[in-house]
C-alpha cells in the first residue's frame, strides 16, 4: 500500500468508524464487543482497500466484513450477551440517550440474531430491503418475514411495555 492508499484508508477509517460501531453494537449489545468487531472489519478492509476503494458501495463491502465478523462469532459458541452502556460519542444526539433507548435494547438482545440484525440494519441503518437481504445472504421476503416477526415480538416485548416506550 503506498502512501497516498493508506491516507485514503485512514480517511475512510476515521470518517466510518462511528457508523460501524453503531451498527455493530445494534448487532452484540456490547459496547467493547462492537469496537472489537469495527476494528476487524476495519483491518480487514486495510488489506483489501484497493479492492474496496474500486467497488461500487464501499461502505456495503464494509458493512458486509463486520456482518461476517458478527456471524462468525456464533458459529464457535453462543456468547452471554449483555447490554451494558451505549458507546461513547457514537451517537451526537442527547435525545436517543433518553430511557426508552435501554429498554429498546434490553428488547432487541432478546431478538435471535438475524431478526436483531434485519432490524438494525433497517431501521437504524437505514437500509433498504434489497440492501439487507444481499448483506444477509437471503431474500427480500426473508427479510421482510423477519423484520414482521422481530417487530411482533418488540410489540409484545416485557422491556417495552413495562417501560412504556412504544
Amino acid at each position: 500500500m503506498n502512501d497516498r492508499d493508506l491516507e485514503q484508508f485512514r480517511e475512510f477509517m476515521v470518517s466510518r468508524w462511528p457508523a460501524l460501531v453503531r451498527l455493530a453494537y445494534g448487532l452484540t449489545g456490547d459496547r467493547w464487543l462492537a469496537e472489537d468487531l469495527a476494528q476487524a472489519a476495519l483491518a480487514r478492509t486495510c488489506v483489501a482497500w484497493r479492492q474496496v476503494r474500486r467497488a461500487d458501495d464501499p461502505d456495503a463491502y464494509v458493512r458486509r466484513i463486520l456482518i461476517n465478523a458478527s456471524n462468525r462469532r456464533f458459529r464457535k459458541r453462543r456468547p452471554a450477551e449483555e447490554i451494558r452502556d451505549v458507546p461513547d460519542g457514537a451517537v451526537a444526539d442527547p435525545a436517543v440517550l433518553a430511557d426508552e433507548r435501554s429498554d429498546l435494547m434490553t428488547a432487541l438482545r432478546e431478538l435471535p440474531p438475524r431478526q436483531r440484525a434485519v432490524i438494525v440494519l433497517r431501521y437504524w441503518a437505514d437500509l433498504s430491503d434489497a440492501q439487507v437481504a444481499e448483506l444477509l445472504g437471503c431474500s427480500e421476503g426473508t427479510v421482510r418475514s423477519q423484520a414482521w416477526r422481530a417487530l411482533a415480538k418488540l410489540r409484545v416485548s416485557a422491556a417495552l411495555v413495562d417501560g412504556d416506550a412504544r
